[in-house]
């Protein structure tokens, strides 16, 4: 009898993780729409303000839900809707000069932007070397930022390039 209702359980189980699975695949195929913000995209536009083209309030219950899935049943998979903690995130750089019609400028950066992550450098020793290296490292390539606008969180994306002026983004990391 044990056996029986072991297995029922399991049946079940797998069931509720199919359907789970389904759920949130649904969820990332909403949110990842041609124009979609996708699932930890920027619900703001480069000033800082909520983007028109997007129903910002849906975009985030829906992500709440697949962090809610991803986190309550264990689920670890290359989409992490997680929201950054301003309190735990401490900026090490401020953007205190920006070229006009530079990358950074075209991208969204503004001066007085707080740098809590550029890429994969965080808070550390020897930031300057470090973010010149992953700007010429992804050279041509998106790098996501995270940064702190007027007292809010924000995640930008910049593409670091060629252009006119000099370096790869036309802005200068002050180290803070």
């Amino acid at each position: 009898m044990v056996g029986a209702n072991v297995k029922a359980e399991t049946l079940s189980l797998m069931e509720r993780r199919a359907a789970m699975e389904a759920d949130m695949n649904a969820i990332i195929d909403a949110l990842s729409r041609p124009g979609g913000p996708g699932i930890s995209g920027n619900l703001l536009d480069s000033q800082g303000f909520p983007r028109p083209d997007i129903d910002i309030p849906t975009v985030r219950a829906q992500r709440h839900r697949l962090a809610g899935a991803s986190a309550s049943h264990g689920v670890s998979s290359q989409y992490s809707p997680v929201e950054e903690d301003p309190i735990v995130r401490i900026p090490f750089a401020i953007i205190d000069e920006i070229v006009d019609d530079s990358p950074a400028a075209e991208d969204g950066l503004q001066l007085g932007d707080e740098i809590v992550k550029f890429g994969s450098v965080e808070i550390g020793d020897g930031l300057q070397a470090k973010l010149v290296s992953e700007a010429q490292s992804n050279q041509g390539r998106t790098v996501p930022l995270i940064i702190i606008r007027h007292g809010s969180v924000m995640n930008l994306n910049v593409i670091p390039r060629q252009w006119r002026g000099r370096g790869l983004l036309g802005c200068h990391f002050r180290i803070l």
